[in-house]
């Protein structure tokens, strides 16, 4: 079973927080529309969520998390903003809770690079899509980013971070591979895009690298991100892919 490596603390929920549908979940807007059905399979703390909700009012979106703790917090900051449309679910990416043919749209950013078992995940949004519903996924593929300024000790750290996430049962390469996982799930007109996300200030980034390494008990290279992270003239460009695709109608 894997391991979720950015973990469930204050920095993890702070970072995730930080993501909204533009321009994390872009590439999905044009399939969003007033009136669908749409589940947000991994959704964290809600924030994306809610901006599904207000862009298909009326219709409903249900945001669905493995960790009890997110729902809470989305269920909150939901009811705080008074939005009406929402619900969400605990739950597996690999038992959705939900009937065959329940949602017009699924949607999943920055889960499936966690999981171990990506393909029997998306066999579960394929069985809860409606003939014709359309998939939207995206992760980052850490063979495509950019790091500066560069250094030896930050290409340590970079490589250290990679394995962690891989030991935990992820995969950081997932990005370049999510066209042949929805292809062998059978879903059709599949569309594959790519864009670069920076961070700013990179103490965002740096610190957030750095909290995950010293939970798994690595202070080296925790130290090494966050003293990369308060030095001038950096970058940190993350490659995110996307990828979507429709259910066959028959």
């Amino acid at each position: 079973m894997e391991t979720y490596t950015p973990g469930y603390g204050e920095a993890a929920a702070a970072f995730m927080a930080r993501r909204r549908l533009d321009p994390n979940g872009a590439f999905f807007l044009p399939h969003l529309r007033p009136g669908i059905s749409v589940l947000d399979c991994g959704c964290g703390p809600g924030t994306i969520t809610r901006d599904i909700a207000q862009r298909i009012a009326p219709g409903r979106v249900v945001g669905l998390d493995f960790n009890v703790d997110q729902i809470a917090v989305a269920m909150r900051d939901a009811k705080a903003q008074g939005v009406a449309n929402i619900e969400f679910r605990q739950g597996s990416a690999y038992a959705l809770p939900f009937a065959d043919s329940s949602f017009d749209a699924v949607f999943s950013h920055a889960l499936l690079e966690h999981l171990q078992e990506p393909a029997r995940a998306m066999a579960e949004f394929r069985r809860v899509l409606k003939p014709g519903g359309m998939l939207g996924v995206c992760t980052p593929d850490w063979g495509g980013f950019l790091l500066a300024p560069p250094s030896e000790k930050l290409l340590v750290a970079f490589e250290a971070y990679k394995a962690l996430q891989n030991r935990n049962g992820g995969d950081v390469y997932c990005g370049h591979k999510l066209g042949m996982v929805l292809e062998a799930a059978g879903f059709e007109g599949i569309v594959m895009r790519s864009r670069y996300e920076n961070y700013d200030p990179l103490t965002v980034i740096g610190d957030f690298l750095a909290v995950n390494h010293e939970e798994a008990g690595d202070r080296k290279n925790a130290a090494t991100w966050r003293e990369w992270g308060r030095r001038p003239n950096g970058m940190f460009s993350q490659a995110w892919v996307s990828c979507t695709g429709k259910k066959p109608t028959t």
